[in-house]
């Protein structure tokens, strides 16, 4: 060639796993000899990137990737609308390992935080997918709450109706309430000028006169027996 300034271009690689190499220039200088080097790269690989939910199986949009080897980050792809997304990933060996890690979430689901890997070759298409779930979220309270507490029903009486079994308290002359004055309270108030009785104070007398009256009814039968004895015996004797 004359001295001069090229431009090589390559048309086809001759291999299914490796790409043409970028066209690059190449300088020709008088009497000298150019020696040049081809290396061509392989090929990319196809990435195919799906969010799922993980219970379902539906795709989500929104999800962002990153993939990457080592500490390099590759490819960075965010899902669409049919909740998938595309690339080339470039590889360097017929078999590159590659890590995945989402770095958004879909709208709704939870980050899903762990990093995934995966295998990939020249020009071989492959699938990587992340599942999401979605965001708890807490039931709104069925009741509204207030700061009054709730009324609770109370076996004790109250100063003004006290319970069945309770007696009521007379206060005192000192104006202490004493059990022993509790019953006297309820009864019926006694005529000026006389005392006061209760029922029980009352029981004792009916009782004595019930007796006395027993008493005087046999004393007049015992009698009445012994008159009409008398009178058979004089009768008798009359007649003699």
């Amino acid at each position: 060639l004359e001295p001069g300034v090229y431009r090589l271009k390559e048309t086809a690689s001759g291999s299914p796993l490796h790409e043409v190499v970028a066209d690059q220039d190449v300088i020709v200088t008088p009497g000298a000899t150019t020696r040049l080097t081809i290396t061509d790269p392989f090929k990319a690989a196809k990435v195919l990137l799906q969010a799922k939910d993980d219970k379902t199986g539906k795709l989500l949009p929104g999800a962002t990737v990153n993939i990457g080897t080592g500490t390099s980050t590759l490819l960075t792809l965010t899902t669409g609308s049919k909740g998938t997304a595309s690339g080339e990933l470039p590889v360097s060996s017929r078999k590159t390992q590659f890590w995945v890690k989402e770095i958004k979430a879909p709208a709704g689901y939870d980050l899903y935080k762990p990093s995934k890997t995966f295998s990939a070759g020249p020009g071989a298409p492959v699938t990587v997918t992340v599942t999401n779930a979605k965001t708890a979220t807490t039931p709104p309270p069925t009741q509204k709450p207030t700061d009054r507490p709730a009324d609770k029903p109370s076996d004790e009486p109250s100063p003004s109706k006290p319970g069945k079994d309770e007696d009521v308290s007379v206060p005192s002359a000192s104006g202490t309430p004493t059990a022993d004055k509790a019953a006297s309270s309820t009864a019926t108030p006694a005529p000026a000028g006389s005392l006061a009785h209760t029922g029980a104070d009352a029981t004792p007398w009916l009782i004595g006169s019930a007796g006395v009256l027993i008493a005087a009814g046999g004393g007049a039968l015992i009698a009445a027996r012994r008159r009409r004895t008398d009178d058979s015996t004089d009768d008798g004797s009359s007649e003699s």
